[in-house]
């Protein structure tokens, strides 16, 4: 921007710079471009040798500017890196996973028959054109499925598959967890996966 207008607009542009980084240096720049943007109009409307000045000034300002905002740039718009936007994607992927569980178990809430028929919570049954986020229906599916839920052993998914065939299934992974003696530490990574279904 000051190069393209021959140092005028230097001083919002380094406004908004100084804004979007927060630093009182490069709002001190855009209050000293403006000074000197101002000192210019001055000099020529006073014309005769003031007129003279004001273009020296303009001609430093315009090319002091232009250096200046070609060096600021990199700190006010630092370079978006490849392991960066593979971080965003990534998030923003798990985002979406998540709003993908919370809708199927809405399904599961408002039409337990739907849910049936989109199989959700049943990777073991295909085909599942329905995508549920890697939801598991603790209360149907195989131990090897059930295995697949966050910090669950073998060893806990047999107390699990035992204690299902006894009660019938569960309501929630709290439940789950008190009469399985799971450990505290994951019951709310199993809550984010599991779906009871009865």
């Amino acid at each position: 921007m000051p190069l393209l207008s021959v140092g005028f607009g230097a001083p919002a542009s380094f406004l908004y710079a100084g804004v979007r980084r927060r630093s009182v240096a490069l709002g001190g720049a855009a209050v000293g471009y403006g000074a000197a943007v101002t000192f210019e109009f001055a000099a020529f409307l006073a014309g005769g040798g003031a007129a003279a000045l004001g273009l020296l000034v303009m001609a430093l300002t315009w090319t002091i500017s232009a250096a200046h905002a070609l060096a600021a740039r990199p700190r006010v718009y630092p370079p978006d890196n490849v392991r960066d936007r593979m971080n965003r994607r990534v998030v923003e992927m798990a985002r979406q996973r998540r709003g993908l569980r919370e809708a199927a178990r809405k399904i599961v809430l408002d039409d337990p028959g739907l849910a049936r028929e989109l199989r959700i919570g049943r990777p073991d049954l295909l085909p599942r054109p329905f995508d549920d986020g890697g939801l598991i229906d603790v209360n149907h599916v195989p131990p090897e499925v059930l295995s697949r839920l966050p910090g669950l052993t073998y060893a806990m998914v047999d107390r699990i598959m035992g204690l299902r065939t006894e009660q019938g299934g569960f309501v929630s992974a709290e439940e789950m967890a008190l009469h399985a003696d799971l450990p505290p530490s994951i019951v709310s990574e199993i809550a984010e996966y599991a779906l009871f279904v009865r």
